[in-house]
């Protein structure tokens, strides 16, 4: 259950930095109620999963789904840059994300 409360945090983690983008400097209120909500509901999730993940591993694939969901977030929600070397680097995190999986002990 553990792997289930990382994942869940971890789109949470993408869905409150889309909030945040989406909140305009928090002059708009529900992005910025949103925001709040699932960074809280992303951070009690990640506990739920470091009672019984080691602390390291569940702290690196919270932060990477984070930040390879963000990427992708930002290419489809908000035009940003999509060259080679965006999509290189960030294959490079996801299959990152996928060895630490792999080799931890849970």
């Amino acid at each position: 259950m553990s792997w289930v409360y990382l994942f869940l945090a971890g789109i949470l983690e993408v869905a409150w930095v889309v909030a945040l983008k989406m909140s305009d400097g928090f002059t708009k209120l529900v992005p910025s109620a949103v925001m709040v909500v699932t960074i809280v509901s992303s951070f009690v999730l990640l506990n739920l999963a470091i009672r019984s993940l080691p602390m390291g591993v569940a702290y690196a694939i919270w932060t990477g789904m984070g930040a390879a969901g963000a990427v992708i977030m930002g290419i489809i929600l908000f035009k940003e840059p999509c060259t080679f070397w965006h999509l290189f680097f960030l294959s490079m995190i996801i299959i990152g994300l996928i060895g630490i999986k792999f080799v931890s002990p849970e």
